[in-house]
């Protein structure tokens, strides 16, 4: 476990993704520098950026490493991994190494990134920022978010503590947590789940979510949803530089 002062820039957007770094920073009490990545004027793909993560997405951290030189590290689950083997030598978002529990918050992160993700990224797309209105797109991806949605509340329904894995918070229920308070945004109803919504209710009274979900802009996924008028208007700017994005893609 490093002793040395963190030199942390997180570089983020106010994403699912994004989030899920900021809030791991707040839980850790780590001090940590904010640089605002633009989605909308392409930043992440500017060459510069691309130094530091060349896929050209955020989250990316940087850090002084134990060798006294600069690492980047992207893909939000390679930084959470990253904050708590550096950082977490007592165990505040995660569990011993080699442990039971430490497995189990494996399961859930890589769960995350490779299924709840991405398939709720896919549901965001075909529901929100598609050029015309695919239903097949619609159903494939909104009935999959709402079959792991179901897994992740069945796993809740079971557990003592009232979080993914042992007896507290870890990078596990930070990791899906950003993508959980957006489900209205993808067409999911969390009230047909009603041990995954009283986790993300849980976790949103903890002063590390809460502070942590409003890095680098405020996040205002729920009061957007009550507002049919402001989230068709986010929607339709998301939509223009999403839209973009992909012509800018192609070929990369």
């Amino acid at each position: 476990m490093a002793a040395r002062e963190p030199n942390i820039t997180l570089y983020t957007t106010g994403t699912p993704n994004g989030i899920k770094i900021s809030i791991a920073l707040e839980e850790l009490g780590l001090p940590y520098k904010v640089y605002a990545i633009d989605l909308k004027k392409q930043t992440q793909k500017e060459p510069w950026f691309l130094e530091i993560n060349p896929n050209g997405r955020i989250p990316a951290i940087t850090d002084t490493f134990s060798d006294g030189k600069t690492i980047n590290v992207w893909e939000s689950g390679s930084i959470l991994q990253y904050l708590v083997e550096q950082y977490d030598k007592d165990h505040k978002i995660s569990y011993p190494k080699g442990s039971r529990e430490a497995y189990e918050v494996n399961n859930w992160l890589h769960f995350q990134m490779g299924g709840l993700g991405p398939m709720q990224g896919q549901a965001n797309h075909f529901v929100r920022y598609a050029p015309e209105r695919i239903e097949y797109g619609v159903n494939r991806y909104v009935n999959e978010t709402r079959r792991l949605y179901g897994v992740v509340d069945g796993h809740l329904a079971k557990s003592k503590s009232g979080y993914l894995v042992g007896d507290h918070i870890s990078i596990a229920d930070i990791a899906c947590w950003g993508w959980v308070s957006s489900a209205g945004w993808s067409g999911v109803d969390i009230d047909e789940f009603p041990h995954l919504k009283a986790w993300e209710e849980r976790l949103l009274q903890r002063e590390g979510v809460e502070k942590g979900r409003h890095v680098p802009t405020r996040h205002t996924i729920k009061e957007d949803m009550k507002d049919k008028e402001a989230m068709e208007k986010k929607a339709a700017e998301t939509r223009a530089w999403v839209q973009a994005g992909m012509k800018g893609d192609a070929g990369k």
